[in-house]
């Protein structure tokens, strides 16, 4: 999403800086070109050699040393995006006051690319009227943010002002670079494995890890659409920006879907429920008795959740997936078949790069009158090819 993108990146003083060096690291390692201009007060932080190191590129502080060129113009031509990291109380005041002063804030008023400014000061700072004047004022001209977080400052209090984490900004800049062509849709994504209790502290589940529906939720929440986001057990962070809803159990989730489908547009289930559960869960822990070698457990098998949501399904989109160890094509066929869907994603997770708790996969997706086998892609890719289907 990132790659070949030309980032100008905009460095105040403030203790955040360690941070945006992190995130140059990481908009490198997705092919991103990243170029930096430094303030006098960032320097005082951190020697401008270090941001050449990482971004391996000439770091910009004065705008007189290139007398031959307009500095402030040129560097920001071919920018797609010109990000401040961290942006401090005092830059942002300079521009809304329309000064250009050093090289930063001359080169924000110069920019055709869009600024994004990534919030980093002290709490009270933060707060202070003229500050959030200056913030909402920045707005109306068209400049974007990147909200703080709250937390323990470098001031020893606690409260907002720390400036967004680097894979924060880094999914707010996948974002913005993101086509839109998911606007007005209502979308269930469903991710992670469901789980069985056998008493209060055990339970059967799978290995789902959630990372294809993470995938999917986020990339669907990128191009426009609102997103429905079920997750059971996953081993992913959190996602911003989408309406989440917490399931343990088949029940749960079957009950999830229902309940928000007829306000969808479509369901991607790409949950992992159980096959089967307990049949009696105990109220207590069950001790271990050592005279006891053997312990069984008896197990009924599941109701199939997309089977009964097809039949409740009026104009909505349903696709599914299919993981598979072997005859992966026939089986996916029959499920398709069997729980009436429009499309399915089948997977044969014996194969290496497209098992679980990999980034990766190896996907064949197959509809009524579709069929086609792609090779080793990200999950992120994947989700994209994916999601077209619901355009």
């Amino acid at each position: 999403m990132l790659k070949g993108k030309k980032i100008l990146i905009g460095v105040t003083g403030g203790i955040a800086i360690y941070k945006t060096l992190d995130l140059i690291s990481k908009l490198r390692k997705l092919g991103a070109e990243v170029e930096v201009i430094m303030t006098e007060s960032a320097v005082k932080f951190i020697n401008p050699i270090t941001f050449e190191t990482m971004s391996d590129n000439r770091v910009y502080t004065d705008m007189w040393i290139h007398p031959k060129s307009v500095l402030h113009i040129d560097i920001t031509n071919d920018k797609d995006v010109f990000l401040v990291a961290p942006a401090s109380a005092n830059t942002m005041a300079k521009v809304n006051a329309g000064m250009a002063d050093n090289l930063l804030t001359a080169s924000i008023l110069a920019s055709k690319a869009p600024v994004v400014f990534a919030v980093a000061m002290n709490t009270n700072m933060l707060i202070n009227p003229i500050t959030q004047r200056n913030i909402e004022e920045l707005r109306g001209f068209g400049y974007d943010f990147i909200d703080s977080n709250s937390g323990q400052l470098a001031c020893n209090t606690v409260g907002a002002g720390r400036m967004a984490e680097p894979l924060e900004i880094i999914d707010y800049l996948e974002g913005y670079f993101t086509k839109k062509d998911l606007a007005g849709k209502t979308i269930i994504v469903t991710a992670g494995g469901s789980l069985t209790r056998i008493d209060p502290v055990r339970y059967i589940s799978n290995d789902s890890s959630g990372k294809m529906g993470y995938n999917l939720a986020k990339q669907a929440r990128n191009r426009g659409a609102h997103v429905i986001y079920i997750t059971g057990k996953v081993v992913t962070d959190d996602l911003d920006g989408l309406e989440h809803i917490q399931i343990e159990s088949n029940d749960d989730l079957e009950k999830a879907i229902k309940d928000n489908l007829s306000r969808s547009d479509g369901l991607i289930m790409a949950a992992a429920p159980v096959d089967f559960k307990v049949a009696k869960t105990a109220d207590n822990k069950i001790k271990k008795d050592d005279s006891v070698e053997e312990f069984n457990l008896e197990l009924l098998k599941t109701k199939d959740i997309l089977k009964e949501i097809s039949k409740i399904k009026t104009d909505q989109k349903i696709i599914g997936f299919a993981a598979e160890t072997q005859n992966l094509r026939e089986n996916a066929l029959k499920k398709l078949e069997k729980k009436k869907l429009d499309y399915i994603i089948a997977n044969d997770v014996s194969r290496e790069g497209a098992g679980f708790n990999v980034d990766t996969n190896i996907v064949t997706i197959i509809g009524r009158e579709f069929e086609k086998e792609y090779p080793l892609m990200s999950k992120e890719e994947v989700a994209n090819l994916v999601l077209d289907l619901l355009v």
